[in-house]
């Protein structure tokens, strides 16, 4: 689905991800006159401004205004915080109430943790708000986003919402928002997985007696490698792709053998498990 270039996005926050969304949005077509980020830091907003042409402000209640969609792009900790003085019609503040054009304004929240039914209460009544989780690699346009929405939200507007997030790389729309911490445990959590297996095999191969450079350089083409072969062959099982490459009694049978008997696979399990419990006791915290 294409974004519908006369809907305007506003940006709560002009941290890195509302900076990797944007220039996204913008490198794909997206008018910068029809998105406005707000900050209390000066900085970043004139620094967005300088880069990509958007509007920016001080005023959170202005991008409201603005935005048929408005990214929360907050840190969980942060959001009731952040919500609690957003303007009511009547002039009033808190965080219960019905803006004037709630009909057809979307939240997209992009922070982990927060449940939809948490993010209601910092969010007027009737409110429609989808949950996004994005990953770091959404910076160079190589993301993976998860989604989820309530049945509030609209098909075209979830699909809105996914147009966007697809300006920074692919999006799983999911059906159950438990769905949404195996996301952050598959794809949010997980570059940090990966530059933790790529800084031990670098260190390994120092240990061996090259120098940082060289094994950094090993180490990141071959799984540069590894990632681009997964993604062209997708009718292979990823267990097929490892056979490939694994000959019978050769080196690299040995080293995935001792892989398996230190139980790698659980150890991953019990890694990602992890992160969806921290993701649930978020949910409890914030």
């Amino acid at each position: 689905m294409q974004i519908d270039h006369t809907k305007t996005i506003s940006f709560i926050g002009a941290g890195n991800m509302s900076k990797a969304i944007i220039s996204g949005l913008i490198e794909k077509g997206y008018p910068a006159n029809n998105v406005m980020a707000s900050n209390p830091s000066q900085g970043k907003l004139d620094a967005l401004q300088a880069d990509l042409g958007i509007k920016i402000t001080n005023d959170n209640q202005e991008a409201i205004d603005f935005g048929d969609f408005v990214v929360l792009s907050v840190k969980p900790q942060l959001m009731e915080e952040v919500t609690k003085d957003f303007s009511l019609p009547s002039g009033e503040t808190g965080v219960s109430g019905v803006y004037g054009n709630s009909a057809d304004k979307v939240f997209v929240s992009i922070a982990a943790g927060l449940t939809l039914a948490r993010l209601k209460d910092f969010l007027p009544s009737k409110a429609k708000i989808v949950r996004v989780m994005p990953n770091t690699p959404s910076a160079i346009g190589l993301g993976m986003s998860g989604i989820f929405a309530d049945d509030s939200v609209s098909t075209e507007q979830i699909g809105a919402v996914d147009a966007i997030m697809q300006s920074v790389g692919k999006t799983l729309v999911v059906d159950s928002e438990d769905d949404i911490n195996t996301v952050i445990a598959a794809a949010g959590s997980s570059p940090a997985y990966f530059f933790l297996i790529a800084e031990s095999m670098q260190k390994a191969a120092m240990d061996m007696g090259l120098n940082a450079t060289d094994a950094r350089m090993l180490v990141e083409q071959a799984m540069l490698g590894s990632a681009t072969l997964m993604q062209n062959n997708p009718a292979l099982e990823l267990s097929e792709l490892r056979a490939q490459v694994t000959s019978k009694g050769g080196t690299t049978a040995k080293a995935v053998e001792s892989l398996q008997q230190d139980e790698l696979p659980a150890i991953f399990a019990k890694a990602m498990q992890a992160a969806v419990k921290r993701a649930d006791e978020m949910s409890q915290q914030f």
